[in-house]
């Protein structure tokens, strides 16, 4: 009877073990030690540590399923968290630490956290490093090599992942120090990938063959400093944030890219307002999701200035991008994620330390319950 009842608890451990894995997670970047003061990015006076919270959205509404400390850094386009496809791992970026010397500075970090998602909590891994300042992170289809843009190296850092081990397996230079790569993308089939370039507004194209990463000294103009993006689905579009001026600027937009041509171009671009922070596209291709920071980390004063942002969805008919809904958000917010069935959404706001949810019925949001973070979630990713 002991026998037969250790097995069946055997089993249903497994069992647990195994749905926990298979759950359709999010991964938030919790950043404690920046603030925004007069529309300015500096060191908090009462820094708060880092943290990484894992959400189950498998649940309705989602919830939290785990905390863990981690460096990570609202600086950079919130695409700086990954999940492997099995959803047991998440790579986490670091671009700026405070400084040792002086904490009310900060510098560039190196720092890429390792996260087991398989834990209860969470737990790190390892501590790898990559190149100065590094940013946006993704993980290919397969889930065997992870790219980090270095923003201030003018780099990309490759690591290869065999089950829970992660190990550096080279760099790709682009050529260009200054040129300030802030966030890199797979194409769908693993053969590429796009790195988006904000200080010289251009868009490389990397060719991958196994763990072997090279430049093909191939670019594409997008719009003024590109930041986040994303593939579609098909692997035929790509879609570029560019954040223009900042702060002092006026409208930006979301270019379109089309991949199938010889070479890739931009095909169409379209009007979102002041800084598309995060974008995502659904898990259906249906459509773009984007957070428009709308002056809301304007300084006072400034006639950019607003008390809110915005969540923007997108219809993408053919290659053309349709604007189809919005809502207010809150402040200074940054990562957007979709639900994996398409039809809700999730929001970072940095000043409210809050993930927002919205349910969206195919034309229209409506806001749901807010998710309470450690610190300001700064980077955000789903995994479906």
């Amino acid at each position: 009877m002991r026998t037969a009842l250790a097995l069946v608890f055997a089993c249903l451990f497994a069992a647990a073990s195994a749905t926990s894995v298979q759950a359709q997670v999010a991964v938030s970047a919790n950043d404690g030690k920046m603030a925004l003061v007069d529309g300015a990015t500096v060191a908090s006076r009462a820094p708060t540590p880092d943290t990484v919270t894992v959400i189950d959205l498998s649940v309705s509404p989602p919830r939290v399923a785990g905390t863990v400390r981690a460096p990570v850094s609202v600086v950079g386009p919130p695409q700086s968290v990954a999940i492997t496809p099995d959803r047991s791992l998440a790579l986490v970026t670091s671009a700026l630490k405070l400084d040792p010397a002086d904490p009310a500075k900060t510098v560039p970090d190196t720092v890429v956290s390792v996260i087991d998602l398989r834990a209860a909590p969470p737990v790190v891994l390892a501590t790898l490093h990559a190149g100065r300042q590094p940013s946006g992170v993704s993980i290919n289809g397969s889930g065997t090599l992870a790219l980090v843009a270095n923003r201030a190296d003018g780099t990309v850092s490759v690591f290869a992942i065999e089950g829970t081990r992660v190990t550096p397996a080279g760099i790709v230079d682009l050529g260009a120090k200054d040129s300030g790569p802030s966030h890199v993308a797979f194409t769908p089939d693993g053969a590429r990938a796009l790195v988006t370039r904000n200080n010289d507004s251009l868009v490389s194209i990397l060719a991958v063959s196994g763990t072997t990463v090279t430049y093909a000294k191939q670019d594409v103009v997008a719009g003024l400093k590109p930041y986040g993006i994303e593939i579609a689905p098909t692997g035929d579009l790509a879609i570029v944030a560019n954040i223009g001026a900042g702060t002092t600027g006026g409208a930006d937009t979301l270019s379109v890219l089309d991949l199938r041509a010889t070479p890739p171009r931009a095909i169409d671009h379209v009007t979102v307002g002041l800084i598309p922070e995060g974008i995502a596209i659904s898990p259906d291709g249906r459509y773009v999701a984007v957070t428009v920071l709308n002056g809301s980390n304007a300084p006072p004063g400034s006639s950019f200035a607003r008390d809110f942002g915005l969540l923007k969805i997108l219809r993408l008919d053919g290659t053309t991008l349709r604007p189809l809904t919005e809502a207010k958000i809150g402040r200074w917010c940054q990562g957007v994620a979709w639900h994996p069935d398409s039809r809700s959404v999730l929001v970072q706001c940095m000043i409210e330390r809050a993930i927002r949810t919205f349910r969206f019925d195919g034309t229209q949001l409506t806001p749901g319950p807010a998710i309470a973070v450690d610190a300001g979630p700064a980077g955000l990713r789903a995994r479906h």
